[in-house]
């Protein structure tokens, strides 16, 4: 799965799985553009000649023309775009969810990866190639109580994702979407009731949905992120992949 000096954007490279996302290309000898608005978590990779740090708010229309213009000139063009960023929803009644939170939902799952898709194919276009990678989640296909402002941003991705794909395709540009299971990272603790101990919930709650029977990992995410934006994956777009060990059957 070869994605050797391809240029890719990874927004919210300093989360658990943008992390291990910008890991794993580095690894394969991509040049990556990690985007985020705290990056002091990527400093590990500051000393890799094929990768750029850019700080900034990815709501911020300005800050993300900037970020893939720095991306464009320090690369030379720009093949790919992860859109790994993104907030969770505590389990909350509907009736106890405040329009301000659901515009926050809203803005950080669905927004932002508008904005980063727009610039990108900016740029994607000129060379009538390119990958983009939108992270979804399983809960827009197995939803739980209390989550309805979190799965309606994943279920806008989706479906923004596949009205982008066929727009695209002319221009051979592939959008997937990833709908990730659990996955153990700090984000996960986030799904749980206010109180909730994250040990026994991860336990009683979150594994056991899982018919494997384990957690997934930043790197299960990370490899099936890799497919997709590799020479490999050329004639997959418009696809939802779930890598979530089953929840979504």
């Amino acid at each position: 799965m070869s994605v050797e000096n391809k240029t890719i954007v990874v927004a919210g490279a300093g989360g658990g799985m943008g992390k291990e996302i910008v890991r794993l290309l580095l690894a394969d000898k991509a040049n990556v553009v990690g985007c985020d608005i705290n990056v002091e978590g990527l400093s590990e990779f500051q000393t890799e000649g094929n990768f750029l740090a850019l700080q900034g708010d990815l709501l911020d229309e300005a800050v993300v023309k900037d970020m893939f213009d720095q991306a464009n000139t320090t690369f030379g063009g720009i093949n790919g775009l992860v859109n790994a960023a993104g907030i969770a929803q505590r389990a909350t009644p509907i009736e106890e969810v405040s329009l301000k939170a659901w515009h926050k939902i809203m803005n950080l799952n669905m927004t932002m990866a508008f904005l980063t898709c727009r610039e990108a194919v900016r740029y994607m276009k000129e060379n009538k190639a390119g990958s983009i990678v939108n992270i979804g989640s399983v809960s827009t296909t197995r939803p739980r109580p209390g989550l309805q402002s979190y799965v309606a941003s994943k279920g806008a991705i989706e479906s923004f994702s596949k009205a982008l794909a066929l727009e695209l395709a002319p221009d051979k540009i592939n959008v997937n979407i990833l709908h990730p299971g659990p996955c153990d990272t700090s984000m996960l603790e986030q799904f749980a009731k206010e109180g909730a101990n994250i040990d026994e919930v991860k336990d009683s709650v979150f594994k056991q949905s899982v018919p494997l029977g384990e957690l997934l990992t930043p790197i299960d995410i990370a490899n099936s992120v890799k497919f997709l934006l590799s020479n490999e994956a050329k004639m997959i777009t418009g696809t939802v992949m779930h890598v979530d060990g089953g929840r979504s059957v």
